[in-house]
């Protein structure tokens, strides 16, 4: 049996997440403690019978078994229970004991949590962590942010049990109090909109293209050995490829497309809206999934309104090419409108983040790694300041390459009845991006005339309003 104060670790809750994480912990060499409110959870820990790893069901038995300052990490579910939770540990952590929140928490809440802790002599850290099960096993991409020398005590840590990319620990302390929660979150967006482009170019693939499963799981093995490459494909065309013994087809015909959120995609479309930040391919994303949930409707909806349209006669390797630069298009979009709401959030928060770090933290370890993430850390890297990747040179020859392969997926998709709604929102993106003279003039006279909310001139100061009626006017 351990002595107490020889853990140099602790984890509350004792779930997948919280379980892996602890034992990556330990393999790194590490002596660790765990709690849970579960015997069970602590049975199954307790079970793997390692001399670096002990569990706990009674919480001040477990605070005393860690070093001092002690480090305390929560991977507990998001809102109310992250409070209980840290009242808790209240109860038997000394002033300066640092605590970490693991969990996917809204930075509101972390912001909030911040600054009481720290006003009762507690340090404080809110660490977004992405990977799922396997990352928090072998190696997860960590965003911390908050105290920061709480943060160099805990970074060595850190950085043996984060994946590591050329060498790079995927961790890094991203900025100012509640930043590491608001980068996960974003990171999370962007994990949505990847998802939904994924999902319609399945549709395409399926129901326009008529390909089999071998031949869709084909396409994205191919497209995963080349500039596509990311952890989103490497799992898709895994999942083509898996069937239950005895069956014919793949088991992704049989689940059901209702999809599921926590709630996050939904979390960073309303940060980005209070920014006054467009991500409209995350936000269609996000839409999306919760179309997906009113299955009756979309049943009853599909027997009075048929597609009888789809035609598609481009089965030919070329087409899937050309499928391809669409993704490679949107793909792009979606992060760059992701790194466009951090650049506007460092603005107005004050993380003091940095965007190429950020990029570097997420090649490795994070469900949004790609091969991708590369040129957008080296855009960071030749101009920290960057405000949006469309700017950047080498993105920009790249992505104008591909313009002819997008127009052309949309409008067949269109003419087909297909809905692709993120392909087709990152084009109208980027078209009204590079807009220098948006319809946006005809919305101020609009709202001018109906509740005389002003204008402004082009090339000249001041504010202006008109009385718009005319008299004798043409119905």
């Amino acid at each position: 049996m351990k002595l107490d104060n020889e853990n140099a670790f602790g984890m509350i809750g004792l779930g997948t997440m919280g379980s892996n994480l602890l034992q990556n912990i330990a393999d790194k060499g590490y002596h660790c403690a765990g709690y849970d409110n579960s015997t069970d959870k602590v049975e199954s820990l307790n079970n793997l019978k390692r001399d670096t790893i002990q569990g706990f069901s009674d919480l001040k038995a477990f605070a005393r078994s860690l070093k001092s300052p002690r480090i305390v990490m929560m991977l507990v579910p998001a809102g109310k229970i992250v409070d209980d939770v840290i009242d808790e540990l209240l109860q038997v952590l000394d002033l300066g004991d640092i605590i970490i929140d693991g969990g996917n928490s809204h930075f509101t809440d972390t912001e909030r949590r911040n600054l009481a802790l720290k006003d009762k002599g507690y340090h404080f850290i809110g660490m977004g962590v992405s990977g799922g099960e396997e990352g928090a096993r072998k190696g997860p991409s960590m965003m911390p942010g908050g105290d920061k020398k709480a943060y160099e005590i805990v970074a060595p840590i850190l950085s043996k049990v984060a994946a590591h990319v050329n060498g790079d620990a995927t961790v890094s302390y991203m900025g100012e109090r509640s930043a590491g929660h608001f980068v996960k979150m974003v990171h999370n967006g962007i994990e949505y909109a990847l998802m939904q482009l994924i999902s319609e170019t399945y549709e395409i693939l399926k129901n326009g293209l008529k390909y089999s499963d071998v031949e869709i799981h084909d396409v994205f093995k191919k497209w995963n050995e080349g500039r596509l490459q990311s952890y989103l494909l490497d799992i898709t065309r895994d999942i083509f490829a898996y069937k239950l013994e005895g069956k014919t087809d793949a088991l992704v015909n049989d689940i059901s497309d209702q999809a599921k959120a926590k709630g996050t995609g939904k979390w960073t479309s309303q940060a980005a809206m209070d920014l006054n930040c467009p991500i409209p391919t995350i936000d269609i994303s996000v839409s999306m999934r919760d179309l997906s949930h009113y299955k009756e409707l979309r049943v009853k909806a599909s027997k009075m309104y048929p597609n009888n349209n789809l035609q598609y006669d481009a089965k030919a390797e070329d087409y899937i090419d050309v499928l391809e630069q669409a993704f490679y298009f949107s793909m792009v979009s979606a992060y760059a409108q992701g790194m466009h709401l951090l650049f506007k959030a460092n603005e107005e928060f004050k993380y003091d983040l940095n965007l190429d770090l950020i990029a570097k933290i997420w090649r490795g370890g994070c469900i949004i790694r790609s091969a991708f993430l590369e040129d957008i850390f080296t855009a960071y890297q030749k101009e920290a300041k960057l405000e949006h990747l469309f700017l950047d040179d080498s993105i920009h020859n790249n992505l104008t390459k591909n313009i002819a392969g997008i127009r052309t997926i949309v409008s067949d998709a269109v003419l087909q009845g297909i809905a692709i709604p993120a392909f087709s929102t990152s084009l109208s993106y980027f078209d009204n991006f590079r807009c220098a003279s948006m319809p946006t003039n005809l919305i101020q006279a609009q709202r001018d005339y109906f509740g005389a909310h002003t204008y402004e001139l082009i090339g000249k100061q001041g504010v202006f309003h008109t009385i718009w009626e005319i008299e004798n006017k043409v119905e």
